[in-house]
């Protein structure tokens, strides 16, 4: 099973791109896709759009533009399950000892890391990020299974 993971402004600005995919390459996970972007308000508007009647929505919005991000699609078994396990809480100060939000996030905004929720949101966010897979018949990924 694969899942999607960005990796937030704030892990790109403190040179932890490297330290964090690291750990999951040790948790047995494969990366089969990785990028270095940034996001424009029009496709952040459209990755955020399910929260886009809460309070805190503009402040996503502004951070998630604010630097580079760097996506990557991981693929390994309970893929999920596993990768919100070890990304931890969205509050890092709640997030447990070892989680990439504990060790690289500095509130519940400016986290390190998002990762989808369920396999629906994979395949919704990894398209709006990586939309040359959805395109590609021979690709194994963000394809409807």
């Amino acid at each position: 099973m694969e899942t999607l993971i960005i990796l937030k402004p704030d892990s790109v600005s403190k040179n932890a791109i490297g330290s964090i995919l690291a750990k999951f390459e040790k948790n047995g996970f494969k990366i089969k896709e990785l990028k270095m972007m940034r996001l424009d308000k029009e496709k952040a508007k459209e990755f955020y759009s399910i929260h886009k009647d809460k309070p805190f929505f503009n402040d996503l919005l502004e951070f998630i533009t604010s630097g580079p991000i760097v996506a990557a699609i991981v693929e390994g078994e309970d893929a999920i399950e596993r990768t919100r396990e070890l990304i931890g809480d969205t509050d890092p100060a709640k997030a447990k000892e070892g989680s990439i939000r504990r060790e690289f996030g500095t509130n519940v905004t400016r986290n390190a890391i998002h990762a989808s929720d369920s396999y629906e949101s994979f395949i919704r966010e990894a398209r709006i990020i990586f939309p040359y897979l959805a395109k590609t018949a021979s690709s194994s990924s963000v394809r409807t299974r």
